[in-house]
């Protein structure tokens, strides 16, 4: 028996999660130049306070599903809320980047349980022939942060100071919280079993010391042989978890969903994707600030133009998926969203603002695209028992990568600077944007062994005809 539909009003409501978590990070990669410069270092290395969000989230998001479980989706919903906007005022008042990236990682325990949470209960509450309507439901207002986010937070740290663009999530949050008690269902907690606390400090260890690994490597703040050398610990505890897992009944995080072909190739695919979608946010502000000259301000109104896109895109997913399908939507628009990146590096100081703004509107356009489409595989073939296990188990992939796409961003800006000796300049973004697109490519091809008929289910796509007439022998 398949749930009956949330409606709208309650993923509008789960939407105000993904709202100030993409408000947030649109506002701060906007502002890093100021920031930095207020607190007294650089914008290279204030990435660190965007690394440790994303550490932040890939250490508490394993036990995302298990909290949940034990405890009710709905109050752990309202006081991850809670806790974010805690994280948001204490960025409002930090002073130094110590202070900064303490803040930034208090926001990120929060995050680590708003979205996967608010997946989860949308997840639980809706069939699958509407999954992906109901994503594209979940998914706009987060949309909406970035679309505002570059130019409210370029026009408060041009003509204010950037400590107000934190204040926002306090009434958002608060707001929030609100209507969660009074909109979401009451899920009744199922007891969530004894939490794997081996698993636990484990997972978090791989994934804290794998991506603050390859932060450090790329900034000028401390030795890169530190940053190399947690990496490889990272690694090591990742290591020991797979053996921790395949031995345990109940792991944090079951590695055993990867044995299914679709989750396999969602979670794969969607990875390499957010390779790109964690760097591009990251480069776009830095290379319009400090390659062109522009404010904050000016930035801003040009980057909000890729939110622009991901809105359109909403309205078309599910007929899109219809007409072709997961495996060659996914292709597509792997191929193609890398390829806008790599177009990137092609502005110049000359470049007219309508032609930034048409192709920031298209990349918008195809990486919403991929990343609806991706979401609703990652649960087209799995059992509502499994679902709390693989929203877990999706966020934190999730996360990681664009962790990852952070750091490689920046350390492919430092390596071109010590090659060539030279400061921050625009030939050093070209190269960046240039390596992050051929790494985004790759996304395409865990897509190209599926099979054509996946999760048709889900994307409402008639399935490919197959012929089952023998072929008959030559006559004799």
């Amino acid at each position: 028996m398949e749930p009956a539909p949330l409606g709208r009003t309650a993923p509008l409501v789960l939407a105000v999660a993904l709202f100030m978590e993409q408000m947030d990070s649109t506002v701060i990669a906007t502002s890093l130049p100021a920031i930095a410069s207020d607190i007294g270092t650089s914008p290279v290395a204030l990435k660190l306070a965007l690394t440790a969000y994303l550490v932040s989230l890939a250490i508490f998001i394993p036990v995302s599903g298990w909290m949940a479980e034990r405890f009710g989706a709905k109050r752990v919903f309202r006081i991850a809320i809670g806790v974010f906007v805690l994280g948001s005022v204490a960025c409002a008042f930090a002073g130094s980047l110590g202070a900064f990236v303490v803040a930034r990682f208090v926001q990120g325990m929060g995050g680590a349980m708003m979205t996967p949470v608010a997946r989860l209960v949308l997840v639980r509450a809706t069939p699958k022939s509407e999954l992906v309507q109901a994503m594209a439901w979940l998914t706009i207002p987060g949309l909406i942060g970035p679309l505002i986010g570059p130019p409210v937070g370029g026009f408060i740290t041009t003509f204010f100071t950037w400590h107000w663009i934190f204040l926002i999530n306090v009434p958002i949050g608060l707001a929030g919280i609100y209507l969660a008690g009074r909109v979401l269902p009451d899920i009744e907690p199922s007891g969530g079993g004894s939490l794997d606390r081996k698993g636990f400090v484990l997972s978090a260890l791989a994934a804290s010391g794998i991506v603050f690994g390859l932060s450090v490597v790329s900034l000028p703040a401390l030795p890169p042989a530190v940053g190399l050398a947690t990496a490889l610990f990272g690694l090591a505890c990742g290591w020991l978890y797979v053996r921790h897992a395949r031995r345990t009944p109940t792991p944090i995080l079951d590695l055993r969903l990867f044995s299914n072909p679709v989750f396999r190739a969602a979670i794969l695919g969607g990875s390499l994707f957010r390779i790109g979608a964690g760097a591009v946010p990251f480069l776009l502000p830095l290379f319009f600030q400090l390659g062109f000259g522009m404010t904050p301000f000016q930035s801003g109104m040009l980057t909000f133009a890729s939110a622009g896109g991901a809105i359109l895109l909403k309205f078309m997913a599910s007929a899109a998926l219809r007409a072709g399908g997961f495996r060659n939507v996914l292709i597509a628009g792997g191929l193609a969203g890398a390829a806008f990146i790599g177009i990137n590096a092609s502005f110049t100081a000359g470049t007219p603002w309508p032609v930034i703004v048409a192709v920031l509107f298209a990349s918008g356009f195809l990486r919403s695209l991929f990343f609806t489409s991706v979401n609703a595989l990652v649960f087209a073939d799995i059992s509502e028992t499994q679902a709390a296990q693989a929203t877990a188990l999706a966020a934190a992939t999730q996360q990681i990568s664009i962790a990852l796409g952070v750091a490689v961003a920046g350390g492919a800006l430092e390596a071109i600077s010590l090659i060539t000796g030279e400061a921050l300049t625009t030939h050093a973004f070209v190269w960046a944007f240039l390596i992050v697109a051929a790494l985004t490519s790759l996304a395409a091809l865990p897509f190209v062994w599926l099979d054509p008929d996946a999760g048709s289910s889900v994307s409402g796509k008639a399935p490919v005809a197959r012929s089952t007439t023998p072929i008959n022998p030559p006559q004799q």
